[in-house]
């Protein structure tokens, strides 16, 4: 049977705004979790647009309609997205709230899921449209949905118990530590709808969604450490079950409205974090009567602070994955020598060599593969129509990570094809000696990403260059590949704290030409400082693989800078040189040499 094409699903859309009499329609990216990652049964964005990134929405008029992108996607929307259709605007620069002020006449009508909304934006969105007279409506059924007749079914693959082996704490303990908490702020409970939170929690993990162990469900917490989950009986099994124990009750998901309804019982307010937690359930609260006391999701913070036992298994994690890496280069290698890769036959071949390593359980995002002016675009996936073959003289830009049951893995290398020009060979070093910068940091305790976000791109601010990314994101333990509070980035308020992981990843684009990042993961940990005054921090590089010292202009690195590379490259050889063959031991050794 003949698919609907875009210009028929938006034409089926507006007819069904027409029936409800609504002016406009937003359509954002994400579920009823408001995570990064979604189901095929949520996708409801790429269905309508085209547009396959991990962040936007649209905003749909009766003949008008509008992409909003970060500055990570702005290209890619602009070539997925039919532009005779959707004129593409950047998230940040122009705001959707702006544009719709500017597009809608007072008494128009704007409809909106409450699951796929924060509480926060939408009352945002609300105070400023209300401001210019135009209605925001909460609707019954996403009107997505009523069109798309195809969609595939929500997912329900098994929740399975996380082994204390790799988790480091029960479950229990984490309960009692964040009942507690919640208890002494006064609070009766907590509502939790972020998947990662609730599989931290309850030390379990589920494949609902590409690229994260996650099981898709909601939980109540109560400050008594007892949990009401909420989740589709078919993905739990009696082993499951016996792992949650007799402290966590399971619901099917459709009782969670009832339930919320109940909790006005307790005579306690609600703990909800408003940036987080889909409208829906904030509007459910409200009409029952139940207090809500606004703050985050209490799981995030400790969630993000690993304990000894997820340390360790990042380090072990890291290692299996450098020797990975140092197998595909070394294939990449002799490959470009005689039969050079088109971008998704070079992905394929490193997932390859990533699931060869122990505890491997897939990838941890879908890997950016992008040769020449494909590196340009930030979050470039490769399709069958866009996939180029490598060729000397490119740019080859490698952005990937793994899922093992003991860690999660990101890292990005940026590669020449051949001889690079002078101009690629600065801007590299140029990334590079940011990368170094924040790598080096040391830093009093209390500091934030948004305080270091700077060292990173003064080297590229001195020549009058800039990425349109944030530098670091957190990242979980066997979970979600960015997770927070912990970010680098020019806004990024979260202290930074021992135990936490975090990217280290400045970058360069040239549009049209090619793309550099060079991307570390590394650990937050105590330095030690002879005659500190106060107590300081350091980062502890994870990540183990070479940095192409063919796209370095030594020339440009002051010794510190140098000797760090050649310190970093030693501890690479010395550490993987026998997880390796013998092939990719010699490949290695050329790779890092010291410059």
């Amino acid at each position: 049977m003949n698919q609907p094409t875009i210009p028929e699903r938006l034409a089926a859309l507006r007819a069904l705004m027409a029936e409800q009499s609504l002016d406009a329609v937003l359509a954002p990216r994400g579920d009823e979790h408001l995570g990064e990652y979604v189901p095929p049964s949520a996708e409801r964005l790429a269905w309508l647009t085209g547009f396959t990134g991990s962040a936007g929405l649209a905003v749909i008029l009766k003949e008008r309609a509008a992409l909003f992108v970060d500055g990570r996607y702005t290209l890619q929307a602009a070539q997925q997205a039919p532009s005779s259709l959707y004129e593409v605007h950047h998230l940040i620069g122009e705001p959707y709230g702006a544009w719709l002020k500017g597009a809608l006449p007072k008494g128009a009508r704007v409809g909106y899921d409450p699951w796929l909304h924060a509480a926060a934006a939408i009352q945002a969105l609300k105070t400023e449209l209300t401001a210019a007279g135009i209605e925001i409506v909460a609707l019954s059924a996403n009107p997505i949905d009523t069109v798309w007749k195809d969609r595939p079914a929500p997912p329900t693959a098994p929740a399975v118990p996380h082994g204390l082996d790799y988790a480091g704490v029960t479950s229990e303990e984490k309960r009692a530590r964040i009942g507690t908490a919640l208890g002494e702020a006064g609070a009766g409970a907590t509502v939790l709808t972020q998947p990662d939170s609730i599989a931290w929690l309850l030390n379990i993990r589920g494949g609902d969604v590409p690229n994260a162990p996650l099981p898709l469900s909601f939980a109540i917490l109560n400050a008594d450490g007892h949990v009401a989950l909420f989740i589709d009986d078919r993905k739990l099994s009696p082993a499951t079950r016996a792992h949650l124990g007799n402290s966590v009750t399971a619901s099917p998901p459709d009782r969670l409205g009832a339930a919320l309804d109940r909790l006005k019982d307790m005579g306690k307010p609600i703990r909800l974090d408003p940036q987080n937690t889909p409208a829906w359930v904030m509007d459910r609260l409200s009409a029952a009567g139940v207090p809500v006391s606004a703050g985050v999701d209490p799981c995030q913070l400790p969630k993000a602070i690993k304990n000894q036992a997820e340390i360790e298994g990042s380090r072990e994690a890291h290692r299996r994955d450098g020797a990975a890496l140092v197998g595909f280069f070394t294939w990449l290698n002799l490959a470009m020598a005689s039969s050079p890769p088109t971008e998704i036959e070079a992905s394929e071949r490193l997932a390859e060599f990533r699931a060869r390593q122990a505890l491997a359980m897939g990838p941890s995002f879908d890997t950016i593969s992008g040769a020449a002016e494909h590196g340009a675009i930030v979050h470039y996936h490769a399709m069958p129509e866009t996939d180029k073959r490598l060729a000397p003289g490119m740019m080859y830009l490698l952005d990937s990570g793994g899922q093992y049951l003991d860690a999660t893995t990101d890292v990005t290398r940026t590669m020449a094809l051949g001889e690079p020009t002078s101009e690629m060979r600065r801007h590299f070093t140029l990334v590079l000696k940011g990368h170094i910068a924040l790598g080096r940091a040391r830093f009093p305790k209390g500091t934030s990403g948004g305080q270091l976000d700077a060292l990173a791109r003064a080297p590229l601010w001195d020549a009058g260059l800039d990425y349109d990314h944030g530098t670091g994101h957190g990242v979980g333990s066997y979970l979600s590949v960015h997770e927070g509070p912990q970010r680098i980035f020019k806004n990024g308020a979260a202290p930074l704290e021992p135990g936490m992981i975090v990217s280290n990843e400045p970058g360069y684009y040239k549009t049209g030409a090619y793309g550099i990042r060079i991307e570390n993961l590394v650990l937050v940990k105590e330095a030690d400082l002879p005659g500190a005054e106060r107590p300081m921090l350091e980062f502890e590089t994870l990540t183990l693989a070479p940095i192409d010292r063919n796209l370095i202009d030594v020339a440009m690195l002051t010794a510190v800078e140098r000797d760090w590379v050649d310190r970093y490259h030693a501890r690479v050889y010395a550490t993987l040189a026998d997880r390796v063959g013998h092939a990719e031991r010699a490949w290695l050794m050329e790779a890092a040499a010291a410059l």
